[in-house]
Formats: C-alpha cells, sequence, structure tokens
C-alpha cells in the first residue's frame, strides 16, 4: 500500500533531485526549514486553507500524552461531508442489518459509552461527549513534510499487493493471502498487533487487508484498514490505526484516515491515525484487533467496518463505481516499502520482525478469517492465493483459515 490524501525554477538541481528520489520533503528539512522561505512563503496560504478543511471547530479538545491533539468535531460536520457526492448524504447511524453467521455476541450490548477493547494515549487525558467524534489534528509542519498539499495522507505510489507484473515498483514488499474468483461482500479477520522496526523515515510497515475491485491502470475500486508505522506521515515510529480507499486506482481519489472526505465515522471513542497499545511480546502477551467489513445489502448498499464489535462507520457506496456492487478479491497481509540504503535491503520489518516459521507468539498472524460470497454465505477461505515478494525477507506460511508473515528485513538470507 498504503503514500496516499513556479519557484522551481528556483531549486537547484541538487534539490530537484533530492525530491525526486524521496517523492517527499525530508521530515528533518522539514523540521528544520523557515516557513519563511521563498518556497514556504507561496505555500503557507496553501497549507492555511487546508489545516483549515482538516480541523473542523471542534466541540473538544484533547492534548495527548504522546503529542497529538484530538477534536472532537460535530459527527454531523466531520470532513467526510466535504465530499460532493455526499453534500446531500443522510448519515446513517447504524447498519440495517447485519450478514447472517456473523458471530457478534455484543451486537445488541455495545454503546457509545462502552469501552473498545484497545487503548489510544489520548484516552488518559479525556473522551469526547456524545454526538462527536474524535479526529486527530493535522499541523502545519505535518504538511510542509509532505512536500506539498496535495501529496497529504494520500498515496504517492500506485500499488496493489500483487501488482508487480504490471509496474515497477522495487521498493514495495509484501507478503498476503486471498481469494479472488467470487463476488464478495465482505470478511472478517483477526490481526495480533506488533510495533515494527522502520529503518528510514519514509519507510513504512503496515498490516492490513484489502477489499478491491478492477484492475490497475485501468479502474480500481480499494477499501483498506489496519495498523501501521509510517514516521514520515506522523513524526513517529508508533503504530497506528489507519483506514484507505480509493476510487480510481491512487490516481486522485483517496486517502488515509480522515485527510480527505469520504468516509463517514460513527464511533467517539476510536481516533484514526492515533496510536494503539498494547502491542503483542515477542513469546508472550499476544493482543490482537478484530476487522469485520461487510456491505449493508439490506440498506444503502455501503461499506461497513467494525473494530472489536464497535460499528466504527462506513464507506458510502456512492464513493465507488465498481465496488458500489461487490468486490472480486479479498487479501490480508503485511506490506513494507523498502529503499535500499547504502546500496542494501534495509532493516524495516514487517509484522513482529521474525518470520512465519517461528510461530505462535513470535510472528504475525492473521487467523478467524473469513468472506461473504456471492451466495450472502459467511464462509473461510478458498481457492486462495499467496503473494510474497521477498520471500528471503518476509514470508507467510498458511494453515486455512490462520496464517503468520513477517520477517526482520534485511538479513543474512537478504541481503
Amino acid at each position: 500500500m498504503a503514500p496516499p490524501c513556479g519557484s522551481g525554477r528556483r531549486w537547484s538541481r541538487a534539490v530537484k533531485m533530492t525530491f525526486y528520489l524521496f517523492f517527499l520533503i525530508p521530515m528533518s528539512f522539514a523540521r528544520n526549514r523557515n516557513t519563511n522561505t521563498i518556497f514556504g512563503k507561496k505555500q503557507k496560504p496553501e497549507v492555511q486553507q487546508q489545516l483549515k478543511r482538516l480541523n473542523k471547530p471542534a466541540l473538544k479538545s484533547i492534548e495527548s500524552p504522546d503529542g497529538d491533539i484530538i477534536d472532537c468535531v460535530d459527527i454531523y460536520k466531520q470532513p467526510a461531508f466535504d465530499h460532493p457526492l455526499l453534500k446531500n448524504h443522510t448519515i446513517q447511524m447504524r447498519p440495517s442489518s447485519y450478514p447472517e453467521g456473523f458471530s457478534f455476541d455484543e451486537i445488541n450490548d455495545i454503546s457509545s459509552n462502552s469501552e473498545p477493547e484497545f487503548t489510544q494515549p489520548w484516552h488518559l487525558n479525556g473522551r469526547c461527549p456524545e454526538g462527536t467524534i474524535p479526529i486527530r489534528r493535522t499541523k502545519e509542519e505535518d504538511l510542509l513534510r509532505a512536500g506539498s498539499v496535495a501529496n497529504f495522507g494520500r498515496k504517492k505510489y500506485h500499488t496493489i499487493p500483487h501488482a508487480q507484473n504490471k509496474i515497477d515498483l522495487p521498493a514495495y514488499e509484501y507478503a498476503t493471502y486471498g481469494e479472488a474468483g467470487d463476488k464478495y461482500y465482505g470478511m472478517t479477520a483477526e490481526m495480533n498487533l506488533w510495533n515494527p522496526h522502520t529503518q528510514e523515515e519514509n519507510e513504512y510497515s503496515l498490516s492490513q487487508f484489502w477489499l478491491e475491485r478492477g484492475e490497475y491502470g485501468q479502474d480500481l475500486d480499494s477499501i483498506q484498514a489496519g495498523a501501521m508505522v509510517y514516521e514520515r506521515l506522523y513524526q513517529d515510529k508508533n503504530t497506528r490505526l489507519f483506514l484507505y480507499w480509493t476510487d480510481d486506482a491512487y490516481q486522485s481519489t483517496g486517502c488515509y484516515n480522515l485527510m480527505c472526505p469520504g468516509f463517514v465515522q460513527l464511533d467517539k471513542q476510536i481516533a484514526m491515525g492515533a496510536r494503539v497499545t498494547p502491542y503483542s511480546k515477542y513469546d508472550g502477551d499476544q493482543f490482537a484487533l478484530k476487522f469485520y467489513v461487510w456491505k449493508d445489502v439490506n440498506g444503502s448498499g455501503d461499506w461497513w467496518l467494525k473494530i472489536n464489535n464497535r460499528d466504527f462507520g462506513y464507506w458510502p457506496s456512492s464513493l465507488f463505481s465498481i465496488l458500489s456492487d461487490s468486490a472480486e478479491e479479498v487479501r490480508w497481509g503485511g506490506q513494507v516499502i523498502n529503499y535500499y540504503s547504502g546500496g542494501q535491503h534495509t532493516t524495516t520489518q514487517m509484522g513482529s520482525g521474525h518470520l512465519a516459521e517461528e510461530g505462535p507468539r513470535k510472528a504475525s498472524f492473521f487467523k478467524n478469517l473469513n468472506v461473504i460470497d456471492g451466495l450472502q454465505i459467511l464462509r473461510g477461505p478458498q481457492k486462495t492465493t499467496t503473494f510474497i515478494s521477498k520471500p528471503n525477507c518476509y514470508n507467510i506460511l498458511t494453515y486455512g483459515g490462520l496464517f503468520y508473515y513477517g520477517g526482520p528485513g534485511r538479513n543474512p538470507n537478504c541481503p
């Protein structure tokens, strides 16, 4: 996956080449630059306008111990409704139905006041009131670090997990497992949570699911969510929740979290883009996140996302062209970006940073995997395939509805 949402003549050739190679202004440069430079002056009005668009008026703001600011925004004034297709959208406060076979013992017991089954640091300093949703505040340095307002929160590299035969992206590496060949109306997955090391600030490591339809280079719709470490985007090496979508193969639509309009959030306890804890420990306690996605075929056809038994929100069907009907592929797994710093593979880890064969409590896992197929039946994966781009650096071992994956990046077999 994964990053999606003049004065050029004055730049020296070296600066141009640096921008080309790294696609983004290095964070250290962004931190130290004087925003009163020519570049800063030209960008500043656009940056301020974008900050105003992103940071909706808050009814309450919470300063997190990790430095994030969480704004509690009126649910009806969230960024989603800036999307031209959602101007007259009627917010759906709950799905009209749950798929048959989804085992939610808590469905009728979950309330907006109940605690999520994991924590985020901002919870220590307060909670958002009823009728609001938590949004991680975007800061000026975040936009400056992205190099341009248009780049912020978006994927710079147009990839799908198995596109190596279509485009040349040697820096993208992944280990994924999934199924294609049917109509899919949802999926379930549970993954253990880790805090993988990333070597370079413009590298990332993520674990996620994909629901997709279409073909890269023509028309591709995709919805995704999971956990990631991405220093360039968040200015630290902590694991954070994310979601993503695109309607045109990452060309101009979609971005991370709520950084561009589209996804409608309902939950007031979970903030996308905020840290999530605790992490699993090598050969110790394991902590997992549960994801459920399903198309509300008996309602408006929206794609709903449930996280740990909480109806988190939905992707409105109107956002998509071909995914408005159904998906044609479901995948789960890990992805990293590797820049071969110094001419060798970096030490950026996937998942726990240990290879799949190390097994329980040591390797990363996805389990309780199911899809909702064209017959609207919840079942385990069939006709499955794996994609592993660098099997000596990251790998995968499958056991039906369970698989282990990950790896350390550079190692004796991965120079």
